[in-house]
């Protein structure tokens, strides 16, 4: 097809900025990393009692395959202008609506939103009977050594269920499984599982603690109704924590991996597979819970004319609706989470899982033909997931790359000052980059500290990155492209 032939050239593009490693597996941005592109006009009625359910094998639970990620709750100002906090009331008034249309499992962290998700979403959950709901949180001491202790990481677990003002945790994750130690290890080093163990700190964190067996008991008393955990980072550390699963050492009730149409076949940075991790997965009758199925909201904002091809074939559902339906129509998926900031968010992939249409055959092939295409294009692969943040000098890393990418994917990114258009797109990218990020946040503040790199789920050389942004910004203030 040429009907991108006119699109900005990938080649062209990286000789500007003056490498190649911008986007060696990166996948495609949006105008917005967080939007969902609508592309719709008037929808029908949102109709109780219609959403899709799937059933826990190990528990019985009955499940709503739209599950609820309380990652991106919406924020106001306080009212002393001290700076921000929680909309509760917008919070309560999302919660409603999920479960008045069958949306029962919300996902949260102690490390979500600035900390604040967990009791956010227990003051929503706690409005209405236990029964009605399940909650899943996360033991997550990646980012931190304080609760290599054992007293300290068994009150952060009791922590949370304070926070949700619950009893007992309905699904309770070991967060992040990988993320925090994959720079410590090299093929060489993978011979011995539990040398590796050492040098993933998957050992501090989860054995010399005892917190593993801790949360096994835990489950058989019943204050833990299912135990899992959530990966991002090399096979290696997959394979271990099911071997674990294998050799009877902790029966898994679940793991939540990221799988959507272009991290099937084309997962970036050190990230695996999704064919792979859910084969593993369905070969071990363990149901998957479902992250990023939007990649960060990218696969919900398209390039334009690969938009167009989706909206072709299903005029009336949103391009989002695409990724949603791709992540469900997987048996073995027990939830997809996503994060909804906006009622017109919750109730496009309401529309969409009430009830659930899985992809035919034809529709699996066309979107593994636009994961291919989307590859080629030259964005950074952020999914704004911020476990990056805080940046130690101030830097917002996520808002530095969303504009980036937003200007590729509308093509303001100017490649010579002998383009007709160089002066619109110039001061569009330049603008725009100051409105979206304070002068003190921009990229020519790193000093390449590499903190951010060891906690980043898709393993972005971010200070190469940012350099390379903030070199491109400097080109188009002088003038010189």
């Amino acid at each position: 097809m040429n009907e991108n032939k006119d699109k900005l050239n990938r080649r062209r593009f990286l000789k500007i900025l003056g490498g190649s490693t911008v986007a060696t597996t990166a996948t495609l941005a949006g105008c917005d990393a967080l939007t969902q592109k609508q592309h719709i006009g008037a929808q029908p009625e949102i109709l109780k009692g219609q959403m899709t359910y799937r059933t826990n094998p190990t528990t019985g639970d009955r499940v709503s395959i739209l599950g609820y990620g309380m990652m991106r709750l919406p924020l106001q100002q306080k009212a002393d202008g001290s700076g921000e906090e929680v909309n509760q009331e917008a919070v309560n008034e999302l919660v409603d609506y999920a479960l008045a249309h069958g949306v029962n499992y919300f996902d949260t962290s102690a490390t979500y939103v600035r900390g604040w998700s967990e009791a956010a979403t227990g003051k929503a959950l706690s409005r209405y009977p236990r029964d009605q709901y399940m909650v899943a949180t996360k033991f997550s001491n990646h980012n931190t050594t304080q609760w290599r202790d054992r007293k300290e990481a068994i009150a952060l677990y009791e922590r949370s269920k304070q926070n949700l003002q619950v009893d007992y945790l309905d699904y309770y994750l070991l967060h992040a499984c990988g993320v925090g130690g994959n720079t410590y290890t090299s093929e060489a080093d993978i011979d011995d599982r539990f040398d590796t163990l050492d040098k993933l700190v998957l050992k501090e964190r989860f054995f010399d603690n005892g917190m593993l067996d801790y949360f096994i008991e835990e489950r058989r008393t019943g204050r833990i109704r299912n135990l899992g955990w959530s990966f991002h980072g090399k096979v290696e550390v997959f394979d271990f924590m099911l071997s674990l699963h294998d050799s009877g050492y902790v029966q898994w009730d679940f793991v939540q991996i990221q799988l959507n149409y272009v991290d099937w076949k084309y997962a970036s940075g050190w990230n695996v597979n999704a064919e792979y991790l859910y084969g593993e997965l369905e070969k071990r009758g363990i149901p998957a819970i479902i992250m990023e199925p939007l990649l960060g909201g990218r696969l919900a904002t398209n390039i334009d004319y690969l938009s167009a091809r989706l909206i072709r074939q299903r005029p009336g559902s949103s391009v989002a609706s695409w990724a949603f339906r791709y992540a469900g129509s997987f048996p073995g998926v027990l939830s997809v989470l996503s994060g909804m900031t906006y009622m017109e968010h919750l109730q496009d992939n309401i529309r969409t899982f009430a009830p659930l249409d899985p992809l035919t055959d034809e529709e699996f092939e066309l979107l593994a033909d636009t994961a291919m295409r989307m590859i080629e294009y030259p964005t950074v692969p952020c999914t704004a997931c911020e476990y990056c943040m805080p940046c130690p000098y101030g830097i917002d890393i996520p808002k530095i790359f969303m504009h980036y990418n937003k200007c590729i994917n509308e093509e303001n990114v100017p490649e010579s000052s002998q383009d007709k258009n160089y002066r619109k797109a110039r001061k569009a990218f330049l603008v725009g980059y100051n409105r979206t990020v304070p002068k003190l946040r921009q990229a020519d503040h790193c000093i390449g500290c590499d903190q951010c790199v060891l906690h980043c789920p898709q393993a972005i050389q971010i200070p190469d990155e940012l350099q390379r942004i903030h070199g491109y910004v400097e080109k188009l203030k002088q003038n010189t492209i």
